[in-house]
């Protein structure tokens, strides 16, 4: 059986609506995993695809989404179904027309309240990818051991394998030894976090209603996901004061979204290469100089 008509079949399976595939739309943008709507009977679908052994990523994609949706704070595609054909691994969720816009404000309130969604420990039940990078979400007590060690150790050492050796090492061990001194008088919450919130992971339905998607679930520090909506680009200005309406952030976030952000670009160091190299440098000197 071809991978369509596998996919085609676990929809059935899985709406308890029979459906066949009429047409195929490829779909750009996407630089992990090809994209594709399949169309039938009046239905459509968004189905994301890659390797077989790529299965248990969109296993925790799909996972992420219904974490989110669960909080009915903010909209996310709904997961259908996933599974492999030959040597192709798929997710298929709800199509959704993300061509509307929506000024920021809505998402800044809605996200808001998703981060009120909060747990006992830090991290996740399982761990998933930021990127194609595996992200380890051992549930901890502790958020400054649980960063340490599953967020900026785990891709410093992976820095390291890539042969980015040498200062940055030497300057991310400092950082690491010291980065408590970032939490004397910052006490997080456990919140649910999208984990990888930048522009491009934000849209708006046709009526104007916010959606976020390609998720990288865990729980931490709400200002780690404010601080990735800076990174890229950046949100409408009125998300930012929405959010600030909503649960306002303290003084220390301007030092602390450099922190949070270093994780993502050492991430695109690991995925990209280039000059990422040189940015995590600057971001770990401007942390350290805090700390004198």
């Amino acid at each position: 059986m071809n991978v369509w008509d596998k996919i085609a079949e676990d929809i059935s399976a899985a709406t308890g609506e029979a459906f066949s595939i009429d047409e195929q739309r490829g779909v750009g943008g996407g630089c992990i995993n090809d994209a594709t709507r399949v169309h039938g009977g009046g239905r459509s679908y968004f189905v994301k695809l890659n390797s077989a052994d790529q299965l248990d990523m969109f296993r925790a994609e799909a996972e992420g989404l219904a974490e989110m949706a669960a909080a009915k704070a903010v909209r996310v595609p709904e997961p259908v179904c996933y599974g492999t054909a030959g040597a192709q691994a798929y997710l298929v969720m709800e199509d959704l027309d993300l061509g509307g816009h929506e000024s920021g404000e809505l998402l800044g309130r809605q996200l808001a309240e998703m981060h009120r969604t909060t747990r006992a420990q830090f991290g996740w039940h399982r761990d998933n990818t930021i990127g194609s990078t595996p992200q380890i979400n051992t549930p901890s007590d502790d958020w400054v051991e649980f960063w340490r060690e599953h967020r900026l150790g785990f891709q410093l050492e992976l820095a390291a394998r890539h042969g980015h050796g040498g200062a940055l090492q030497r300057s991310g061990e400092r950082l690491m030894a010291e980065m408590g001194a970032f939490f004397t008088d910052h006490h997080p919450e456990a919140s649910l976090l999208h984990g990888d919130l930048w522009s491009g992971n934000y849209a708006a339905t046709g009526e104007g209603e916010p959606v976020i998607f390609d998720p990288a679930v865990y729980y931490g520090d709400r200002e780690a996901d404010i601080a990735m909506t800076e990174l890229f680009g950046g949100f409408p200005r009125a998300f930012y004061s929405a959010y600030n309406e909503a649960w306002p952030l303290d003084a220390g976030y301007k030092v602390r979204k450099v922190f949070y952000n270093l994780y993502h670009i050492l991430n695109h160091l690991n995925l990209f290469g280039g000059g990422y190299a040189s940015q995590a440098g600057r971001m770990i000197d401007q942390l350290l100089a805090e700390l004198r």
